[in-house]
């Protein structure tokens, strides 16, 4: 019935303007847009220049009275503080838009469009755009300004260590410290022999820096505070706090006879077991029984052993022949299978091993691996002599060796790249000193390519300077580990420069 019905067609009146006089459409003040324009300017009283304090070491901007804040141009941090600084004048108006002017960036000049509204003559809403131009103004910060008195003035440092012979821990700290921007507040961070020292202008963003480590890795600490100086009229106290971090030295690979103890409250797990990973627990893995354990932070500590042979002591072997012995286990993300293996050293091949490993998923006859040498070794360790008859195997193979695939690939570059710290070196340790360095990074890159969980929570980015050529793709068809494209990250130019300050600071 209703679709049957008349409906009157409705049309909306117009009226004339009372002051140019053409046909609009009716409003409070029967004025047109154009001549309510000429009549009210709604952004009369606002601001459209404004001073702005920028720190140009830091890259930030005071907001008054005290507040620094780190933004970079035309980011919306800095809309955001643009905005800010017209809050007073705001509130006479309703702004509806804000976006930036291109300017060019040594200018020292932001310019931001404002569109805004407010209501008129006999309730009329008027809509209105301007422009505000910021003048920046050079001043640094109060921390750039200690910093560049004195670049050593410095309120707390963090000394991290490590008592081993290579630095490949330290390789990796770095990079879980790049990822999540532990040492953002250091003001300084500088190579040891053993470790590494940062320092930072506050108490709190070292605490802050003992805590991260302790959540990556088995770590103890101490601390010590100095006094520099005291005011006794306003009893006053400075001083210069020392925090002593050790980590571990039981690497990753590495060889460990557990103390009775230790074996036991492990359910007699061992005592012959190679550490796996180093988190803030330390995996442990029976190469004959594929068991596998976990030791936290507090239980390493309570007994504080060491391990029986590093990494700097493998010995590569060929192997002859592999036979699986049970089926394939996955722990963690890791696969293993127990085989026994026929083996020699590669420098003698007069003495042939028969030996259990948990490679029997990875080794076929004709490759190589590396593990350590018990039977030509020369152990003096406490722990091993507890265990009276002991049956030590003459070989523990740890992984499979690439050494000689690689020969190939020597001298080309990689398709991925690595950040670094920004970090002070002492260069008077001569040309031994390098050669060891960047020996020892080169086996960190390996062991990223070989082992996908160690690069899990770590940030590898494209590197724009590789060209993949014709002839090395149709002679990369053997199984070199490498990593997949899918895996690394696009390195963004606005994140080139390490920045060394928090993004707001008091």
């Amino acid at each position: 019935m209703a679709a049957n019905m008349f409906v009157v067609p409705q049309t909306r009146g117009t009226v004339l303007c009372c002051k140019c006089g053409i046909a609009m459409t009716p409003n409070p003040a029967n004025m047109c847009v154009t001549c309510l324009r000429s009549e009210v300017d709604i952004t009369e009283g606002l601001r459209k220049h404004v001073t702005i304090m920028h720190c140009p070491e830091c890259d930030s901007y005071l907001q008054p009275p005290r507040t620094w804040i780190k933004a970079q141009l035309e980011s919306k941090e800095l809309l955001t503080f643009c905005v800010k600084r017209l809050e007073t004048d705001l509130k006479k108006v309703r702004l509806v838009n804000a976006e930036f002017i291109w300017t060019e960036p040594h200018s020292k000049r932001i310019k931001v469009r404002l569109k805004v509204q407010k209501e008129v003559l006999n309730g009329a809403i008027l809509e209105q755009s301007y422009v505000v131009e910021y003048v920046q103004q050079d001043h640094m910060c109060e921390s750039c300004t200690r910093v560049q008195a004195n670049p050593d003035q410095w309120v707390a440092s963090v000394q991290l260590r490590q008592r081993v012979p290579h630095r490949r821990t330290f390789f990796y700290m770095e990079q879980l410290i790049l990822k999540h921007d532990a040492a953002i507040h250091a003001i300084k961070i500088k190579q040891m022999d053993q470790g590494i020292d940062f320092f930072f202008a506050n108490r709190s963003h070292a605490v802050k820096f003992v805590e991260f480590l302790g959540k990556v890795a088995p770590t103890k600490s101490r601390h010590d505070k100095q006094l520099v100086s005291h005011d006794p009229k306003s009893n006053n106290y400075n001083y210069k706090y020392t925090f002593s971090v050790e980590i571990s030295p039981i690497c990753r690979e590495d060889l460990i006879c557990l103390p009775p103890r230790v074996a036991a409250s492990l359910g007699n797990l061992g005592p012959l077991v190679i550490c796996t990973k180093v988190t803030n627990n330390i995996t442990l893995l029976d190469p004959f029984t594929l068991r596998q354990c976990f030791l936290d932070t507090d239980q390493y500590w309570r007994h504080s052993f060491k391990s029986l042979l590093g990494s700097r002591q493998l010995v590569e072997y060929d192997v002859f022949n592999v036979e699986v012995v049970s089926p394939e286990y996955n722990f963690g993300g890791s696969k293993y299978v127990l085989a026994d293996v026929e083996v020699a050293r590669v420098t003698d091949y007069g003495k042939l091993f028969y030996v259990r490993t948990h490679l029997g998923h990875i080794l076929k006859p004709g490759d190589r691996a590396l593990g350590y040498d018990l039977y030509g070794a020369n152990n003096n360790d406490t722990e091993l002599d507890k265990y009276r008859g002991l049956n030590i195997p003459e070989t523990i193979l740890i992984k499979k060796s690439y050494e000689e695939k690689r020969k190939k690939k020597r001298g080309k570059p990689r398709s991925w790249k690595l950040k670094s710290l920004n970090m002070e070196v002492d260069e008077s340790k001569g040309r031994a000193h390098e050669e060891k360095m960047n020996s020892e990074y080169e086996e960190f890159l390996r062991d990223l390519e070989e082992n996908p969980e160690l690069r899990f929570n770590l940030s590898l980015y494209r590197n724009k300077d590789y060209q993949p050529s014709e002839m090395a793709s149709v002679s990369d068809g053997d199984d070199v580990p490498s990593v997949p494209l899918e895996e690394l990250l696009g390195d963004l130019e606005l994140s080139e420069q390490e920045e060394g300050e928090d993004s707001m600071r008091e």
